[in-house]
């Protein structure tokens, strides 16, 4: 869920790219739904394992095992810890409150970044005139 909302919503500072330490090889229906009921799209998610290649290419890895990063990624820094239960197995109720927990981290996370860009703009802006 998280790679399609941050496709949708923060494409213009994230380029999402989501795999998991234990994928489970397809995509659940009801994440599909659930996207689907508000409005989003799931056509190009898939299940995959993350690769070391990706996470090192990586400039920030959200871990949502629920395990801490340390006993997940054996890199340090670049990477946030984001409480979020897995849904699989339970019912649409459950997958649209998951939706919307990510759905803000998203937000805020974007929002963070869009003003990161801004800062460096400035500076950079600042700097050209100096």
């Amino acid at each position: 869920m998280a790679e399609a909302i941050a496709r949708r919503d923060a494409a213009d500072v994230i380029e999402a790219a989501s795999a998991g330490v234990a994928p489970l090889g397809f995509v659940a229906q009801q994440t599909g739904l659930t996207l689907t009921e508000n409005g989003y799209s799931s056509d190009d998610l898939k299940s995959k394992p993350v690769a070391r290649e990706v996470w090192e290419a990586a400039d920030l890895i959200i871990n949502m095992t629920g395990r801490s990063w340390e006993r997940v990624f054996p890199i340090p820094g670049r990477i946030q810890d984001w409480k979020v239960d897995d849904p699989y197995g339970e019912d649409a109720e459950v997958y649209q409150r998951i939706f919307e927990q990510i759905r803000k981290r998203v937000a805020a996370l974007a929002e963070t970044l869009r003003e990161q860009k801004q800062a460096v703009a400035a500076k950079d802006s600042q700097r050209n005139r100096d």
